[in-house]
């Protein structure tokens, strides 16, 4: 049996999170009404800092999907930032590599900060984890956002 390569879209191409084929079950519940979306973000970005990848993961896939398209780049870029932490810490360098350069090229036109979100330093954070990868390292440092 011939094992299936995961399916992962160019890093430039734009996806309708409606027409998405996504199976992620729900982990999480709500920690507020749904129309309170910076509580998402918030659980989010809290998630990430206790080293909680997936979780944030899909903590921040939900609220990118309700998005206005205004702010989808901006948590898109969140959602690669957990993913590459995650891809790390399983050894999954070239994902890792491939998460840093997404989460940058979305956070970027968003600098310097957004939504309370020091996208200076979680940026800088981005191109250190960059260095550490190219340099052999998956062991990053927990990224400050």
């Amino acid at each position: 049996m011939l094992a299936k390569k995961p399916f992962e879209l160019a890093s430039k191409e734009e996806i309708d999170p409606n027409e998405q084929d996504r199976c992620h079950a729900t982990t999480l519940a709500p920690l507020a009404d749904t129309d309170n979306r910076s509580v998402t973000l918030e659980r989010g970005l809290e998630l990430i800092r206790a080293g909680d990848y997936f979780e944030a993961h899909e903590e921040l896939e939900d609220e990118w999907r309700k998005a206005p398209t205004a702010e989808r780049d901006f948590l898109q870029g969140l959602v690669h930032i957990a993913v590459a932490w995650l891809h790390a810490a399983r050894g999954n360098r070239p994902g890792c590599e491939r998460q840093l350069e997404k989460a940058a090229r979305r956070l970027g036109p968003y600098r310097p900060r957004h939504r309370a979100v020091d996208l200076d330093v979680v940026l800088e954070d981005v191109e250190g984890a960059q260095a550490l990868v190219r340099s052999g390292s998956l062991e990053l440092p927990r990224p400050r956002v």
